[in-house]
């Protein structure tokens, strides 16, 4: 909702005008350890109340993770624009930024950059080989030539989302540092299983 909220420059009410219920884990995106909150009818809100309650739900001194939650909340916009520029800079190329997956000229990977919209950039991973799977484990992995050819050891953390794609997320713990690594690091790797 909030990723969302900002990509679209409204308010999170806009979106959510036309609900019944609405939630927003602050622990996605915004970066708190832990906590949600629940929005809708008050006879909804009761039902879920009791639920949680019957189901264990429940916290003491729950104040130091409430703060994480407002502290997430009032950077909210600013956190998640950079993370959404993040994105966008490892997708695309500027003559300002480091070259991104566009610029790879590669066979093995793309981005359709109109859907990279928000922290989230899906890669497309063309040919059978390597798969999804294979591809985040060579970018997990670090190996002695790559620490030999570009003077850096990093491990990239992506997520195979299917048969021929995977998944990039950006949160409040990725520097424009970090994104320009994980960059060059895809770089490597498509590079190699080329090679």
């Amino acid at each position: 909702l909030m990723n969302a909220a900002v990509a679209q420059d409204v308010e999170p009410a806009q979106i959510t005008r036309h609900c019944d219920s609405v939630s927003l884990c602050f622990s996605k995106g915004l970066g708190a350890p832990a906590g949600a909150v629940l929005a809708g009818r008050r006879e909804f809100v009761a039902d879920a109340w009791r639920a949680r309650k019957l189901l264990g739900g429940g916290m003491r001194q729950a104040g130091v993770l409430a703060a994480a939650a407002r502290v997430g909340l009032e950077q909210a916009t600013a956190m998640l624009r950079r993370d959404h520029d993040n994105a966008r800079r490892f997708a695309e190329a500027s003559p300002l930024l480091p070259p991104g997956i566009q610029e790879l000229n590669s066979p093995l990977c793309s981005v359709n950059l109109v859907v990279v919209e928000t922290n989230i950039v899906m890669v497309s991973v063309r040919g059978g080989w390597p798969s999804p799977a294979e591809l985040c484990e060579r970018l997990q992995a670090v190996s002695e030539e790559e620490l030999a050819e570009t003077g850096q050891a990093v491990s990239v953390l992506l997520f195979p989302w299917s048969a021929h794609t995977v998944r990039a997320v950006w949160h409040r713990d990725v520097s424009a540092r970090d994104t320009e690594l994980a960059k060059n690091k895809l770089e490597f790797v498509a590079r190699k299983c080329q090679e």
